[in-house]
């Protein structure tokens, strides 16, 4: 569509602030709902327009649609200005704020309940296969993170061989449990950090290898963690991704917190290479045999 005629179509102030939105944050409708204070109907009719004229799109997660903005960087830059000048921007961005932090809420307090079960627990993707095959990747390495750790099964396992393991996730009570366990097995070379797996507290190019173990799948910006990721490991260091493949089970939502259901081979080696990685490799490592039979993923990149 033509520069004038997008501009016509962002006269209208309901679908200048869902691309304003959308640009920031991808979203559903159903969070648009909540964001605009807007119905079902009008926010599809207007998402349809938007749609049609290339200026968002949409990708399928379960039986929900996420919704991003794609506009080019010229006509975003005259569609922020103009927002500027909405009454209604300054309520938008507070209810942008409150609905990502709501999505954080939603992930901390699953993982909160879960200190001290993990163990115990089934936990979708968590294959002892899976996690075999990617500590095969794992000797020699000095600085190793664990990120996502829960309460450290696996930062426990790397402290045996690491000279040094930095365990990072969201929940408080989590990590309190995990730095008990490892001062219970006599574990001093494993720290545990409270933190976002997108915003690690780890020093930039200090790791030789980091790990995300089933976590990916909870990230607000899987894209932005791997890029963190990358940040902290030094030239040479290694990331190892494992999560879910792909699936349908929408279920995992609001069993697991889950924010994404899982990610296609081609979805983990696509983040992978935008955030810099060399030497990408991907593998189903593992396939449940019991419903809903997830199956989990495994990638790995080098920093150059």
């Amino acid at each position: 569509m033509s520069i004038l005629k997008s501009l016509k179509l962002l006269a209208d102030p309901t679908r200048l602030r869902m691309l304003r939105l959308l640009e920031r944050e991808s979203m559903s409708v159903a969070e648009l709902q909540e964001v605009l204070g807007m119905g079902q109907s009008r926010i599809s009719t207007q998402l349809s327009q938007l749609k049609s004229a290339g200026l968002v799109i949409d990708v399928r997660s379960g039986k929900h649609n996420i919704y991003q903005g794609v506009a080019p960087a010229d006509l975003m830059e005259v569609a922020r200005l103009a927002a500027a000048e909405l009454a209604e921007t300054a309520a938008d961005d507070a209810a942008l704020r409150h609905l990502l932090g709501k999505r954080k809420d939603v992930a901390r307090a699953y993982f909160d309940e879960l200190a001290g079960r993990f163990g115990k627990d089934y936990v979708p993707g968590r294959s002892w296969k899976a996690l075999a095959e990617a500590l095969l990747k794992v000797l020699n390495f000095k600085v190793v993170a664990d990120l996502g750790a829960g309460e450290g099964t696996l930062a426990q396992l790397l402290a045996q061989r690491a000279e040094q393991v930095i365990a990072v996730d969201i929940s408080p009570k989590m990590v309190a449990f995990g730095q008990a366990l490892a001062k219970e097995h006599g574990l001093s070379n494993l720290e545990f950090r409270v933190g976002d797996i997108e915003h690690p507290p780890i020093e930039s190019e200090t790791l030789e290898l980091a790990v995300l173990s089933q976590a990916l799948h909870h990230a607000e910006h899987p894209q932005t963690a791997i890029h963190a990721a990358f940040r902290v490991l030094k030239p040479g260091g290694r990331l190892i991704v494992l999560d879910l493949l792909r699936h349908s089970f929408e279920e995992a939502r609001e069993l697991y917190a889950d924010r994404w259901l899982g990610f296609s081979e081609c979805d983990l080696a696509g983040m992978l290479e935008r955030a810099g990685f060399s030497g990408i490799e991907t593998i189903v490592a593992d396939r449940e045999t019991e419903a809903p039979r997830f199956q989990t993923l495994v990638g790995i990149g080098v920093r150059p």
